[in-house]
């Protein structure tokens, strides 16, 4: 995969916008499938991963160029001074403007590894969600995690009941096909086609303190073309 676009690039810090189906680590299986860090070794040498975003999850990450760079961005993390921001589009219309989802987790759970609501051993984890746009059986909302548990964002929303579309471990819907739309449009003509076939989950924006400078920082990547396309085929 090439042409993954940078957004900031310094001595300590490389920042990208990266797409849905590339990899965060090394495939445990497949070691021959690109992963971030291979893309960019070769151009900006060894690289530190400070946090991940699941393969079919597009949007902004941070890399640090440097050990110490990596040990005050990982700092930050466990401190919660990093704020991100994720776009997802859900099935259903939820009654609610704005709600915080304080429900612990646990990871790994049963044979599909699904990260799962346990009030008794999982960790604290917190989600504030805001619905941005009702659209149909969707709703384009906002999401920002307080905590940084595997998949929270994912298992909290469809514990609410409002699963992020095509997503097919936490919901039942795997794609979206014209059909499921609006389709009465010129030049619509397959609605067997899927015009979504992975998560519609996106990494909006992150803000931190750069790791030498320790100025703000905040990076913002823009919605891809396959979930504005899917937007503009969900609104009247």
């Amino acid at each position: 995969m090439t042409g993954v676009p940078i957004l900031f690039v310094d001595q300590d810090l490389l920042v990208i916008d990266k797409p849905a189906g590339l990899l965060s680590l090394p495939d445990g299986y497949d070691q021959s499938l690109q992963h971030v860090k291979s893309v960019f070794t070769q151009d900006f040498g060894e690289l530190w991963i400070v946090h991940r975003l699941d393969r079919d999850t597009s949007g902004v990450m941070v890399l640090a160029r440097n050990a110490e760079a990596h040990k005050s961005l990982n700092s930050q993390f466990e401190s919660r001074k990093v704020n991100k921001i994720y776009t997802a589009l859900v099935i259903g219309r939820p009654e609610w403007e704005q709600k915080s989802l304080d429900l612990p987790l646990r990871i790994n759970v049963g044979r599909r590894h699904r990260t799962a609501v346990d009030l008794d051993r999982g960790k604290e984890a917190i989600t504030h969600v805001t619905v941005t746009e009702r659209l149909f059986d969707y709703c384009l909302v906002e999401a920002k995690p307080e905590t940084g548990r595997r998949h929270q964002i994912r298992a909290h929303l469809a514990t609410e009941g409002y699963p992020i579309a095509c997503d097919g471990l936490y919901g039942n819907q795997f794609n979206i096909l014209q059909s499921d739309v609006n389709i009465d449009r010129e030049g619509d003509t397959n609605p067997t086609e899927p015009v979504m076939n992975r998560i519609a989950l996106h990494a909006r924006s992150i803000e931190f303190f750069h790791p030498s400078f320790r100025h703000l920082l905040n990076f913002e990547a823009p919605l891809p073309a396959d979930v504005l396309h899917l937007l503009k085929l969900l609104r009247p």
